[in-house]
């Protein structure tokens, strides 16, 4: 017997609600979800809204090899947003950037219906402004600068003589909530490597914080979300990698020195208003499970137990309670371990306050092969979208990206308007 496709759907859905699971991006606790296999899809089409036929959520693939539109174009290969802790739209969720594969610099789509609609030559480290829906903030070379991508306008806050080599991170930076403090990485005038705070808003620059003396090779460094302190990942020695928490005058507060405890991750305000690191750790006693830990005392609290979790976003400003997980693996192997964490080739949010709460977002359909073909679900700030990428089970084939649409009840949420207004900054 053969059934329409949307029939078909429909009978899987049916069946992922009687087994227990979560549909339709509902809520679910983690001690309750079991585990969702694979359902069979065809590639979507372009710009075209789709069904996932496990979770009832809906997903658009928003970009294609080729020729997209308004001087848009992709690589064949792949193209995608940048990273899942790099915040893909802007506050105002009116455009999306995507910055991996796109012909010629940033091709910047429709933040709600993603059409094509332009494309800016421009390859130097940008990421949004948190606040102000029409800039971004860059660094490159010997500056620091604001820019308008619908404008093209760039003006230049910090120029210096005495650095040069400036990095947003490099790759894993972000500003903090408010829009006025970033961490750049440079290269003093000695040769030395150093990170500083520098003031957006003031247009100060706070201490070096020399990294040569913490051994071994930097990685990246971010402000925290308040904009208080720095976090450095130093990789001490090969595939060791260390975590160092300064304050923006240069005091080390805190030292990691377990692997990645945790990593892959992002940053955010807790519920008591302190900044928490999130990622997935790979030392014990916790290994490869999703863990936040405290940037003041480094305080650990474990938010799923062990399975094929890659990397965590906080990029939903607006829903900082949640952690947007991209989760890989082989789902023959998941299914097989019930003291596993019960996701594979999946998308899901999860409660950061330990509860356990999860919302299903997408089954990926993704082949690990590459880096590139590595999900890195990211989220729209208030977490009505989460962009991930795929191959759709094709080893080197074209990677894609995709948007989903979350729907959340109405609940109080502490937004970063208010983190600020309520004396936390």
């Amino acid at each position: 017997m053969t059934f329409h496709p949307r029939v078909l759907a429909a009978l899987l859905i049916a069946a992922g609600m009687s087994l227990g699971l979560s549909t339709v991006g509902s809520r679910q606790s983690s001690e309750q979800t079991q585990f969702a296999a694979p359902v069979m899809m065809d590639l979507p089409d372009y710009l075209r809204p789709a069904t996932d036929p496990a979770f009832g959520t809906s997903f658009t693939r928003i970009t294609k090899p080729g020729v997209l539109g308004n001087g848009l174009a992709c690589e064949k290969n792949y193209c995608t947003h940048r990273y899942s802790s790099a915040q893909a739209w802007n506050s105002d969720q009116s455009l999306l950037v995507i910055t991996n594969g796109c012909s010629g610099g940033m091709c910047f789509m429709d933040g709600h219906t993603y059409a094509p609609l332009f494309r800016r030559a421009r390859s130097i480290e940008c990421e949004w402004h948190p606040q102000n829906a029409d800039l971004m903030i860059c660094v490159q070379g010997r500056q620091v600068s604001t820019w308008a991508p619908r404008t093209n306008r760039e003006d230049v806050l910090f120029a210096s003589t005495e650095y040069h080599d400036f990095h947003f991170g490099p790759g894993k930076g972000n500003p903090s909530r408010d829009g006025d403090r970033i961490a750049v990485r440079a290269v003093r005038e000695d040769g030395e490597t150093v990170v500083f705070a520098y003031d957006l808003k003031q247009r100060r620059k706070f201490p070096d914080i020399d990294l040569g003396h913490l051994g071994g090779t930097n990685g990246a460094c971010s402000i925290s979300p308040l904009g208080a302190n720095i976090l450095c990942l130093q990789e001490i020695v090969s595939g060791i990698q260390q975590a160092f928490i300064f304050s923006v005058e240069g005091t080390l507060l805190q030292k990691w020195t377990e692997h990645h405890r945790p990593g892959h991750g992002d940053m955010t305000v807790d519920e008591d208003g302190s900044e928490v690191y999130v990622g997935i750790s790979k030392s014990d006693p916790d290994k490869y499970h999703v863990i936040k830990r405290r940037l003041s005392d480094g305080k650990v609290t474990p938010l799923m137990k062990y399975g094929e979790a890659m990397h965590a976003s906080l990029r939903a400003l607006d829903r900082s309670g949640w952690v947007f997980l991209t989760y890989g693996g082989d789902p023959d192997e998941v299914s097989a371990r019930p003291d596993m964490a019960p996701y594979a080739q999946e998308v899901i949010a999860l409660r950061i306050d330990g509860s356990g709460e999860i919302r299903r977002i997408a089954q990926t359909r993704s082949t690990q092969l590459d880096y590139r073909s590595e999900t890195h679900a990211s989220p729209s700030p208030d977490g009505s979208q989460v962009v991930w990428s795929s191959n759709w089970g094709v080893p080197g084939g074209p990677v894609y990206d995709f948007v989903s649409r979350v729907d959340w009840p109405e609940e109080p949420t502490l937004n970063r308007k208010e983190i600020v207004t309520n004396g936390l900054h």
